[in-house]
């Protein structure tokens, strides 16, 4: 009795390509679902993100009969970096998290989170400030 199976290989692990091994080098695939739970946080680090730079425009834009120009340039700019701090961070908080998850080593601290509670402090300062000064 002879069977007629071609003899059976290991299917080669899928190619990721030349980006992602170089951003993700080593460690094993997660479970999709931990990735994809990065992933959207991220994406609402992004949409924070994107918020603070509206926000930044819109005080440039829309209050120049609301505070005074120096204080005005001060928030507007403030919230400008921040935005722009937030959308850098977001990105190097993803690869650590995916790296971490990747190697099975503890998730790294959120470095973006004192930061951003600190620069809206400082933000909510200053509008206060102007406040109860005007």
């Amino acid at each position: 009795m002879s069977t007629n199976q071609p003899p059976s290989a290991d299917p080669a692990p899928p190619h990721r390509g030349k980006i992602a091994e170089r951003l993700l080098p080593g460690g094993t695939e997660p479970d999709p679902r931990f990735t994809l739970a990065n992933e959207r946080t991220f994406l609402a680090w992004i949409r924070t993100s994107l918020a603070l730079l509206a926000g930044g425009i819109a005080i440039e834009a829309f209050t120049a009969d609301l505070f005074l120009e120096p204080v005005r340039k001060i928030l507007a700019v403030l919230l400008l970096l921040l935005g722009m701090l937030l959308s850098g961070g977001a990105a190097v908080r993803w690869i650590r998290v995916e790296r971490s998850m990747r190697n099975k080593t503890p998730l790294p601290l959120p470095l973006i989170v004192p930061l951003l509670a600190g620069a809206g402090a400082l933000a909510a300062a200053v509008v206060l400030i102007f406040i109860l000064w005007r």
